[in-house]
């Protein structure tokens, strides 16, 4: 069989070690000559003691250091251009984003525009980004949104919007992968982060046009690692092995569906997010189940190899493995603790027109999957998730 042409792109330089965090410094002194630093994170993180040792490792290893807290989760654009414009004024040479996915599509947009006289509002869509960056290196503390791998940022552009930029710059330089760092994680934020990793593998393996032998074998082992470790990592959370492994399974998750792009999981998630504040990684885990179900009826053989790849117990045809799938993942889901309905999460009945307008925005994501999705389909799933 011939191989239809397909490019994959990821980041060059990643370095997995439980407390590596303590040797930040000397890790990125040994791969950049720049020693004027932006760390970009939020408050909490402050708060709970992450960053002060991290500080004092970057500072013995040579670096000076302007740490950004105000990173929120929905960043909006103000919050890209306050970080833009505090590295201009300080002459950052290279940007170290730490935290969750927010702070690290920060990092990645404000490593962009530090040096370019391109608005943001120019580089929304996909490849619209003119120029280079500075070095780029990402920490994430949580397992679950592959930010620290893709080349993409998600802001909040409007009330209840949300945006992408997608573009090759925002591949990162150097990953580290400190399991150690998300020890502390909620239980609740460490189901649906976890969930959401789960997505991304899932819509990467059935992505409709570049779904890749590549972007399939990176999601398989994502799926493997995730569903082993989920319930572990939930149910204690100083866990290192399950820690590991979910921090691990996330990252290969964010490289295939960089490459291999999500749907309508995702689309139908962003609405609810911009109107109620939700989490991201909830708001992927409330849809999940409606859209495997909506999308079996082409996927279900790409459903049955994942029943198989999760070891899903039980023989049949290909649809009965495809419905062993779906209801592994809804039991998955369920004994993680996760919110399950949208009722649950206070979204309101008389919201769901107006969600399934907004999702229909989602064109750049829409396009992706398997199964057409009118506005009147996304209205039927907002009810069934509800």
């Amino acid at each position: 069989m011939t191989l239809t042409p397909f490019s994959f792109s990821t980041v060059s330089d990643i370095h997995l070690e439980w407390g590596g965090a303590g040797k930040l410094g000397s890790l990125l002194a040994e791969r950049f000559t720049a020693r004027n630093l932006l760390l970009v994170t939020d408050r909490g993180l402050i708060d709970a003691g992450l960053i002060a040792p991290i500080e004092a490792a970057l500072a013995q290893a040579g670096f000076a250091v302007t740490v950004f807290d105000e990173v929120v989760a929905d960043p909006p654009e103000a919050i890209v251009r306050g970080c833009t414009e505090m590295a201009r004024g300080k002459g950052i040479e290279i940007v170290l984003g730490l935290g969750g996915g927010s702070s690290l599509d920060i990092a990645k947009l404000v490593a962009v525009m530090i040096g370019s006289d391109q608005d943001l509002s120019e580089m929304y869509g996909i490849g619209n980004v003119k120029g280079q960056r500075i070095p780029l290196a990402l920490v994430p503390t949580t397992a679950g949104t592959g930010s620290e791998v893709t080349n993409i940022s998600i802001i909040t552009t409007g009330e209840t919007t949300k945006m992408g930029v997608v573009s090759r710059q925002l591949y990162a330089d150097f990953v580290l992968l400190d399991a150690e760092l998300t020890v502390g994680l909620p239980q609740i934020h460490t189901a649906a982060t976890g969930i959401d990793a789960m997505v991304h593998a899932i819509e990467a393996y059935t992505s409709k046009f570049k779904k890749n032998p590549l972007s399939d074998a990176l999601a398989r082992e994502a799926l493997r690692l995730l569903g082993d470790n989920l319930l572990a990592a939930c149910q204690d959370g100083s866990n290192r092995e399950a820690r590991e492994n979910m921090l691990l399974g996330a990252m290969l998750a964010g490289q295939a569906f960089a490459n291999s792009p999500v749907a309508a999981v995702h689309a139908l998630a962003y609405p609810l997010g911009g109107h109620y504040h939700l989490p991201h990684g909830l708001t992927n885990a409330l849809m999940l189940g409606p859209v495997l179900r909506y999308n079996a009826k082409v996927a279900a053989p790409l459903y049955a190899q994942l029943a198989d790849v999760m070891g899903v117990q039980g023989d049949g045809d290909t649809q009965a493995r495809s419905d062993a799938f779906v209801a592994h993942m809804l039991a998955l889901m369920d004994a993680s603790g996760a919110p399950r309905r949208l009722r649950d999460v206070k979204v309101t009945d008389n919201s769901l027109a107006m969600l399934a307008s907004d999702a229909m925005k989602q064109q750049r994501l829409l396009v992706n999957n398997p199964v057409e999705v009118t506005e009147e389909d996304a209205l039927a799933l907002y009810r069934e998730a509800y």
